[in-house]
């Protein structure tokens, strides 16, 4: 055997940004010394700040992918596709890979054949504190199933998940529809449907160094993004339940009476790619909604 066979790597890294030079930099300098060694893809979504020449002047080993627009989440699919790894780990441009996290959920990946996704343990800027995710994936009511590493999870953030690349572009990516902010439920419940399981693996650690300014229109996205999942994947019945709770919200709250708006606008291409759940799994999502 070749040994550039032996040494290829199993993990590869895939990072959106747009108009975030300096963090994105940051970033790049921790995940090129990982001593996995992945390789790196930068999707900039059209950034304005001279992104992209900079990456390149930078870091040369990196590739850098410019689609000249702003693809959002589905960045990480143009990613995906350009890489030749047998799995994808997700950054952001504020968050990277603790040293041996890759290696570690490679290993996972490889022993365990139907995970599609693991959703790593994420600790928080420079203190490292545990962000509060962490312990609603590690207490999932849906358990633990015996031929996954961790308990099953229908969420988690896009920054802290390693996919097995050919069950995420099966499943499709993040749907373009959505953009950032709760686009990872709906990649989750499509892993599901096409049999794939989605675990949480607290011994994987990615850290996050969110900015710190206002991130305006942020809530409304998430809350837009929770209602379209709904339409796009779950029976008429819970979509329409899931449409009156953000209409009675949106009558005393702004971030609730945009989110509506904006998914009335969209809905008529979410309804253009709708998907009902199976059975099995719009039950797994009903446990998940009684316990919230």
């Amino acid at each position: 055997m070749h040994t550039s066979a032996v040494s290829r790597p199993s993990v590869g890294v895939v990072v959106i940004t747009r108009d975030r030079r300096q963090s994105l930099l940051h970033t790049l300098e921790r995940l090129t010394a990982l001593p996995e060694r992945p390789v790196v893809v930068v999707v900039d979504n059209a950034s304005r700040d001279g992104t992209a020449e900079a990456v390149r002047a930078r870091y040369p080993a990196v590739r850098v992918l410019s689609p000249g627009r702003n693809l959002a989440a589905a960045g990480r699919t143009l990613g995906a596709a350009a890489l030749r790894t047998r799995y994808v780990a997700f950054s952001d441009d504020d968050s990277w890979w603790e040293p041996g996290s890759l290696g570690r959920a490679a290993r996972l990946l490889d022993a365990h054949p139907r995970l599609g996704l693991l959703s790593a343990t994420v600790l928080v800027g420079a203190e490292e504190r545990p962000d509060p995710l962490n312990s609603l994936l590690r207490n999932s009511p849906l358990g633990r199933e015996p031929d996954l590493p961790g308990r099953s999870v229908l969420g988690f953030l896009a920054c802290a998940a390693v996919a097995r690349r050919a069950a995420y572009l099966q499943a499709g990516g993040f749907h373009p529809l959505l953009g950032v902010g709760g686009e990872e439920s709906l990649l989750a419940i499509d892993l599901e449907t096409y049999g794939w399981g989605v675990a949480h693996c607290p011994d994987v650690v990615a850290h996050h160094a969110p900015h710190t300014g206002p991130r305006p229109g942020r809530e409304a996205r998430v809350r837009r993004n929770a209602l379209l999942t709904a339409w796009l994947r779950r029976p008429p019945r819970s979509a329409l339940a899931a449409t009156a709770r953000l209409a009675a919200d949106s009558r005393r709250d702004p971030a609730a009476r945009r989110a509506l708006a904006e998914a009335v606008r969209l809905l008529p291409a979410a309804l253009g790619s709708r998907r009902p759940a199976p059975p099995r799994l719009e039950r797994r999502l009903r446990l998940l909604e009684s316990q919230a």
